[in-house]
């Protein structure tokens, strides 16, 4: 790490982190303990056969065993919210392995990783045995389908053969390869030419992809089971899992009231707005790119001069070079690409005006928040990432930025705002009601284009089946309430003291850990002890 960037994070952590005089006793266990699950997680089976998956489990509950038997009693708060961290993270993996199993629900779950690879740029040494070993891969996903959800096979299918339209962190190309198959395809064209040794191994690769989807279609009438956890297992991972403060019910209910208002919000807005001229988008890609150029250093005046947040020195503005995974080094989520299709849901916000997504995604939003979190020097906070407090804080940006007066000069840009917490609003009643099976992922996707303006099929289908433990589309939402919640206590505490500035630098040094530990942590809050530590078995059912 350069030593501006060690200096930077030094003063950072220094004045807003929680600190410690000394590790409790027997602290080090809890440490060690993290770096073995850790390990145990990177270990995952190439195959998901019975025997292989019972072991798994086995080795989790003597790593939920090891953990228990650590005594936080007297531990200080920051230690205690450490072991709470640790806990949640063994309990969302076993949750995947009594209750969401997607070797033996998802027939997309092996398609993934197996398009990710079709992407890998040539020539590349490495990647003639990997593609070598498709076929027994795609054999051993068939072997463990025994419980397929009805939702999950007919994404594969579609997915096998059909572009979605989406790019998400995908090559650009200006017509997108159909489906997996067609990225194969793509990766065919391109070993031909740079790499053709490769061509064997890719023909039985892709003769294995046409197995497999034939497989599934002859198949599909039996995969009638749903996607859907039901609610006493939903009610239990939000409330443990993900140490949230609300069950499903809950969670639907404020999910909800988020959707109103931000339809409501919307309303007033194009009524304020009624004689201004619409956002257009942009005629070409140098266009495009001259509306980047300017963002993110109005965006940095902006907070500096507003009081909003002091962006650390040493987050830089063009992020090649920094050690972030590929998708983070463009400066922008979404690139220029041209296709038959008009552009998609975010394609359409992110073109008429570059800002609310560069809250939510640069900064000081995903790509400083993942450089913060790598240099944080606690090494169970420096590797968990909670997703409600990812996506919450990224959320809950684009709504302050407008509160805090970033748009007051650009009034139908307030109108996309509103447009994104509407449909993060939507997606969390979705997500919800397809965890309580009470709506298909296909009735979902439908009922979303209903909700949501500028939404398109493609993105709608895209988040309807999107195959993540649940409580990812909710996340958004849940997470920005816990934000707004958080932000009130804080003030609530410290009255005239309060700085909001302050408080959203103490809030990311504390990590991507579970809000309400965060919550927990700076407030103080002992009363939360009961809650936080209760930790009852997975229901059956």
């Amino acid at each position: 790490m350069h030593l501006l960037r060690r200096l930077w994070l030094f003063i950072l952590l220094a004045l807003a982190a929680p600190a410690m005089a000394a590790d409790p006793p027997r602290y080090d266990q809890l440490t060690s303990l993290f770096a073995d699950f850790t390990q145990w997680q990177a270990g995952a089976p190439g195959d998901f056969a019975p025997a292989t998956m019972a072991r798994r489990g086995r080795e989790l509950a003597a790593l939920q065993a090891r953990l228990g038997a650590i005594p936080v009693a007297g531990w200080p708060r920051e230690a205690k919210v450490d072991w709470l961290v640790v806990r949640s993270e063994m309990d969302r993996a076993e949750f995947v392995l009594k209750v969401t199993r997607p070797w033996a629900r998802d027939p997309g779950f092996v398609l993934e990783p197996l398009q990710r690879l079709a992407f890998t740029p040539l020539p590349n040494e490495g990647l003639a045995k990997r593609i070598e070993g498709v076929p027994a891969m795609l054999a051993a996903a068939r072997a463990a389908l025994d419980d397929v959800a009805a939702d999950h096979a007919d994404l594969a299918l579609r997915s096998l053969t059909t572009s979605d339209g989406v790019e998400d962190g995908y090559p650009a190309r200006p017509t997108p390869p159909a489906g997996v198959i067609g990225w194969w395809q793509d990766l065919r064209a391109r070993a031909a030419v740079a790499q053709p040794e490769l061509v064997p191994g890719i023909d039985r690769a892709l003769a294995a992809l046409e197995d497999y989807r034939a497989y599934l279609a002859a198949n599909r009438p039996r995969f009638t089971a749903r996607a859907g956890v039901g609610r006493a297992r939903l009610d239990w991972y939000l409330r443990h899992a993900l140490q949230m403060p609300w069950g499903a019910q809950e969670a639907l209910l404020l999910s909800q009231r988020e959707l109103d208002r931000f339809r409501a919000f919307h309303a007033v807005e194009r009524q304020r707005n009624r004689a201004l001229p619409e956002l257009t988008l942009p005629e070409n890609e140098g266009a495009y790119l001259d509306r980047l150029a300017s963002t993110d250093a109005k965006i940095r005046r902006w907070m500096a001069e507003s009081g909003f947040y002091d962006v650390p020195a040493g987050i830089p503005g063009d992020w090649r070079g920094m050690a972030v995974p590929p998708i983070y080094l463009e400066p922008y989520n979404v690139p220029f690409i041209r296709r038959a299709t008009p552009p998609n849901f975010w394609e359409q916000v992110q073109f008429r005006d570059v800002s609310p997504d560069h809250l939510h995604a640069v900064i000081p939003g995903h790509r400083m928040d993942l450089m913060l979190a790598n240099a944080h020097p606690n090494p169970i906070r420096r590797r968990v990432n909670d997703g409600a407090r990812w996506q919450g804080w990224a959320v809950y940006l684009e709504e302050a930025a407008l509160q805090a007066g970033l748009f007051d000069d650009r009034p139908r840009t307030r109108e996309l705002i509103y447009i994104f917490g509407l449909w993060r609003a939507a997606r969390s009643v979705g997500d919800i009601e397809n965890q309580l099976n009470t709506r298909t992922a296909a009735e979902v996707a439908s009922w979303w284009q209903q909700q949501t303006p500028l939404l398109d099929p493609d993105v709608a289908r895209k988040y309807a089946h999107i195959r993540a433990l649940p409580g990812h589309g909710l996340e958004y939402t849940m997470g920005t309430i816990q934000m707004w919640e958080l932000l009130s206590a804080r003030r609530l505490q410290l009255g005239e003291k309060f700085v909001l500035k302050d408080f959203h630098a103490e809030m990311l040094a504390r990590g991507r850990i579970p809000l309400a530990l965060i919550r927990y942590e700076m407030l103080g809050d002992d009363g939360m002890e009961a809650a936080l530590f209760a930790r009852p078995p997975i229901p059956a059912k």
